[in-house]
């Protein structure tokens, strides 16, 4: 009967494990979220059985298991320190930022292989929210490096006061209109909060590498 529990219990929480990733998880990289997650989680079954088997060959299965146990019931006051995430966050697009005009139109029909392309954003920061913004601005960072952007960074004017300069990569131009789909409900916050400390609207300029 504890058998029969312990297989019931196994499967309900890997049931609601992989819920909990896909309803956590934006459309554009659902698939590769749970295959690196399935991935993890089947080679930590595997190592795991291959290094209990290994303990229980030196100090003997009862053993073996006596720790195992502790170890199962210590593992249960992790939740004060790692809860899951709250499963109501909107990872729906948000589609607001405006495409870019192309005037060359040299892109168009090798908008695969143009790049790699520099974005910039311009920022007026408000003085006394100059703190405020650069943490704001970090995590908007992480937002653009989730979404497919490289060497991103935050850089200070030394000429002009509380001008502020964001710039990151994108491999090519068609990836960066990609970004544009992956931008979320759930980062809006964040955005409108990195906006609400600038005096004004950011000037966005988009520049592709010249062979």
């Amino acid at each position: 009967m504890a058998i029969l529990m312990e297989g019931a219990a196994w499967i309900v929480f890997i049931s609601l494990f992989n819920v909990l990733i896909l309803n956590l998880t934006p459309d554009w990289v659902r698939a590769r979220v749970l295959a690196v997650s399935l991935l993890v989680f089947q080679g930590a079954v595997a190592a795991g059985s291959a290094a209990w088997g290994a303990l229980a060959g030196r100090v003997g299965i009862q053993n073996a298991l006596l720790w195992a146990g502790v170890g199962t019931v210590a593992t249960a006051v992790l939740w004060l320190f790692l809860q899951l995430p709250n499963l109501n966050i909107d990872v729906t697009p948000w589609i607001h930022w405006p495409m870019p005009r192309i005037v060359n139109g040299t892109v168009g029909a090798n908008a695969d292989v143009a790049g790699p392309v520099l974005v910039t954003v311009e920022y007026d920061v408000i003085r006394e929210k100059t703190s405020e913004f650069l943490d704001a601005i970090r995590e908007y960072g992480r937002i653009r490096r989730r979404d497919g952007a490289s060497r991103w960074a935050v850089f200070r004017d030394l000429e002009t006061e509380c001008h502020y300069l964001e710039t990151f990569i994108v491999d090519s131009w068609a990836e960066h209109l990609r970004q544009h789909e992956r931008f979320t409900q759930a980062d809006r916050a964040i955005e409108e909060r990195v906006h609400s400390y600038t005096r004004s609207q950011p000037m966005v300029r988009h520049l592709v590498f010249a062979e």
